[in-house]
């Protein structure tokens, strides 16, 4: 029945989304479409909360009326209340509801709109919860040209937005919000499947995600939290606990996050998923030149950064202690090693973690190269290197790898290479790994022994020694078909029966390569 609920949520929405936005794009539509879906949650969350709060006294939030003594008692208590359960507050008329039903009769509510998203923010000012909803609505502009070119037409377009969405019951009780989080990422990555290359900037596509999430989990119940120093919208962050499958497995969800929007995608989306506000630390700035966890360590890390995004490369930051280390810094027109790094640094010594890089880490010279002998040579931390298919990445199809590194590794000897490239489903535009693809994955990551044309095993000696750090999977796992390949013991069954028949018969060179179904190998020419 949840499951049901959830795909019609999923095709509501979306139908929704894709037949109001008019002339303007998907991804420009994006921002609207899921900050009135958020709002309409906190009001649905609001709106039960208080009922419950109010059910002895047989009162009903929305029949509460701020006008009178009683009521502005009831509503300060409320508030209180709502503040430090839920982070934030609405009165009754603010609630999501009203307005809709405002616009469906033709009241012009765009003004009435604007102040109540700001009010849910100035609702939090001083309270615990001010950061994670400060600025959560800026990507909403009700002034837009986009959204029609007069002040009617735009509050004809956001007035229908309203009133479908009024339509469909989000929350019939707290046990559904995983149905309207799932929901909700359900359309973040619709989103990105038509945003090109802005779509890696904030989704990691669904199995990729599982399995980065699954990696970090392997043998675990719990973890005392997660870090994604470019966390997008917060799906694998997420997806991390949802691997887990157990109620508060995670202590704390920390993540980074440049983009403005998207980082308001991000808090939106683990609020929609039920992380009470005090449970996750996102932050907005460039994790690399203004990092916001510092003095952090991490049980778990997960990333899929911009790939080979550009980065000062400061020489000041040899004075970092992300970087001082090492001797050199990643190239800026190349900033993987920083993220790889930058992760190392804040790694705790039982932590793992999990990124996914193009594959030119690997192998690349000068700077990178350094790097990477460092990694492998002096800090021992890298476990294990798998190579995914080309084209599963919204925006590029350039073939990627996930590198996993600890700390403190079982088998400090060898690294394990796993070469998946050639184990994927098709779309229409886009290649994606199946259940069956990630689960030959994670086997080969458990059972840890070299698979012919999958896995190996390899040494450190021979990582250094033989390919001087080169990490190119192609040179330890060797995925080599030979065409027509020659069946020896059938060949030897052949010769054998014609050796035989040579014994007994007279056979000419003719005869001999008709027995052995051949060409004969040359004729005498005149």
């Amino acid at each position: 029945m949840v499951q049901q609920h959830k795909k019609e949520l999923e095709k509501q929405l979306w139908n929704i989304a894709n037949a109001l936005r008019g002339n303007m794009s998907a991804d420009e539509f994006r921002d609207y479409i899921l900050g009135f879906i958020f709002y309409k949650y906190l009001s649905e969350r609001m709106d039960l909360y208080a009922d419950d709060l109010l059910k002895e006294d047989g009162i009903a939030f929305d029949s509460l009326d701020d006008s009178t003594d009683d009521g502005k008692s009831y509503l300060a208590a409320m508030k209180t209340e709502a503040i430090d359960h839920l982070g934030y507050f609405l009165k009754p008329a603010e609630l999501f509801h009203v307005l809709a039903e405002k616009g469906k009769n033709g009241g012009f509510i765009l003004d009435e709109l604007s102040e109540v998203l700001s009010h849910i923010e100035q609702s939090t000012m001083g309270a615990a919860s001010e950061d994670d909803f400060n600025g959560l609505f800026d990507d909403i502009d009700l002034t837009s040209n986009k959204l029609g070119k007069t002040p009617n037409a735009r509050n004809d377009i956001i007035a229908k937005v309203l009133e479908h969405l009024d339509a469909i019951d989000f929350l019939h009780s707290e046990t559904e919000i995983d149905v309207l989080g799932d929901a909700y990422e359900y359309l973040i990555g619709k989103f990105a499947s038509g945003a090109g290359k802005k779509a890696g900037e904030f989704y990691t596509p669904p199995m990729v995600s599982k399995l980065l999430a699954k990696l970090v989990t392997q043998g675990k119940e719990r973890l005392r939290d997660v870090y994604d120093p470019t966390c997008g919208s917060g799906s694998l962050l997420l997806r991390v606990a949802k691997e887990l499958n157990a109620e508060n497995a995670i202590g704390r969800f920390y993540g980074q996050e440049k983009n403005p929007s998207t980082y308001n995608l991000a808090r939106m989306n683990m609020i929609l998923h039920g992380v009470h506000y005090r449970s996750f630390d996102i932050q907005q700035d460039d994790t690399l030149e203004q990092p916001q966890h510092s003095d952090k360590r991490f049980e778990a890390i997960v990333a899929n950064p911009p790939f080979s995004a550009k980065w000062s490369s400061n020489p000041s930051f040899m004075q970092d202690d992300r970087f001082g280390d090492y001797g050199k810094l990643a190239p800026a027109s190349k900033a993987d090693f920083a993220f790889v790094q930058h992760m190392v640094h804040h790694l705790d010594e039982d932590g793992i973690m999990a990124v996914v890089l193009p594959h030119g880490v690997l192998f690349r010279s000068a700077a990178e190269g350094h790097i990477r002998r460092y990694l492998i040579e002096q800090k021992n931390c890298l476990d294990a290197v798998i190579g995914l298919p080309a084209n599963v990445f919204y925006g590029t199809s350039i073939p990627t790898c996930i590198l996993v590194l600890k700390k403190q590794r079982q088998q400090c000897d060898n690294v394990l290479f796993i070469d998946a490239s050639n184990h994927f489903g098709k779309a229409t535009n886009q290649n994606y790994l199946r259940e069956e693809d990630l689960q030959r994955i994670l086997t080969a990551v458990d059972k840890r022994e070299s698979n012919d044309k999958f896995a190996y095993v390899a040494s450190l000696n021979e990582i250094g020694e033989e390919n001087d750090y080169n990490l190119n999977i192609a040179r330890y796992v060797d995925t080599f078909e030979v065409e027509n390949a020659v069946d020896l013991a059938t060949v030897a069954k052949q010769l054998s029966k014609v050796e035989r028949k040579m014994l007994t018969t007279d056979l000419t060179i003719s005869d001999f390569c008709k027995e052995l179904g051949i060409d004969e190998p040359f004729k005498v020419a005149k």
